[in-house]
């Protein structure tokens, strides 16, 4: 590759994670697959970062799958799709569900379009800042496909069976406010990464070890069943109130510190 199909930039205890073919729309092709599995990779390994902010350069998010580029090799379909055993995920999913997985929260950025494969790369953030420009889709069907990436596991908790089944049966073209009212971002904003920056000062005053079991816990236990939701509970919570970080979170509310928190937990 003659440059990085994605960036990452660390500055301080914040990750800024860039998709990276500006004079593609940021399509993806089978080398942007793997670097952000790469990426991902990365930021799980390092318990000194606390929060991703994850945009596109250029000023689109992702304009989905590039299709010509990865049909040009007949193999690279099968590598997006192989798996080890069922219920494993491949790649193709790795790259949404991936950022669901990091024990931090994940903030995306969407500015122009987001379609398609980029739509389900952003289902994976925690949270979606959209600019009032921007265009979303979830486009599969368009090209005879179903969404495959992953995508399916956030949307089937942020809005009713009926919406998503027409979003996906459909592949319309929403703009960010019909997107925000159907629950499919978080926020609209004309500057969405000063409003992603803003939400992530307030996160970095919590505990990364509270963060990272109240984002653990609740994507484990969303759709589980009771017992296992008051189990995990618990759980988390007994770890919590051994750790360092919940001493210094309980001081810092007092006002009796300004000390840093410790590095993050292991929570999985």
């Amino acid at each position: 590759m003659d440059r990085k199909t994605v960036t990452l930039e660390i500055k301080g205890e914040l990750a800024f994670v860039s998709l990276n073919r500006p004079d593609k729309f940021n399509a993806l092709n089978y080398e942007m697959f793997q670097e952000i599995c790469r990426v991902q990779k990365q930021l799980q390994r390092r318990r000194d970062i606390r929060m991703v902010i994850l945009a596109g350069h250029g000023g689109n998010f992702s304009s989905g799958l590039d299709i010509k580029s990865v049909v040009k090799k007949p193999l690279q379909p099968l590598g997006l799709l192989a798996k080890w055993l069922p219920g494993n995920a491949n790649l193709a999913q790795r790259v949404s569900i991936g950022w669901s997985r990091l024990p931090v929260p994940v903030i995306a950025v969407l500015e122009g379009y987001c379609f398609g494969g980029g739509m389900q790369i952003a289902l994976g953030a925690d949270f979606r800042i959209a600019a009032p420009t921007a265009s979303l889709s979830i486009m599969e069907a368009k090209w005879g496909l179903v969404p495959d990436m992953a995508g399916l596991v956030s949307l089937r908790n942020i809005m009713p069976k009926d919406k998503a089944l027409e979003l996906t049966m459909t592949a319309r073209v929403l703009d960010a406010a019909e997107a925000e009212t159907l629950g499919l971002i978080t926020w609209v904003d004309e500057n969405p990464l000063e409003r992603a920056l803003r939400l992530a000062d307030t996160l970095l005053a919590r505990s990364p070890d509270a963060l990272a079991a109240i984002k653990l816990s609740t994507h484990k236990s969303w759709t589980s069943g009771i017992r296992s939701l008051l189990a995990r509970e618990s759980w988390y919570q007994v770890r919590l109130l051994l750790g360092q970080n919940f001493r210094l979170a309980g001081a810092k509310e007092q006002g009796k510190t300004n000390e840093p928190y410790r590095k993050r937990q292991r929570f999985w």
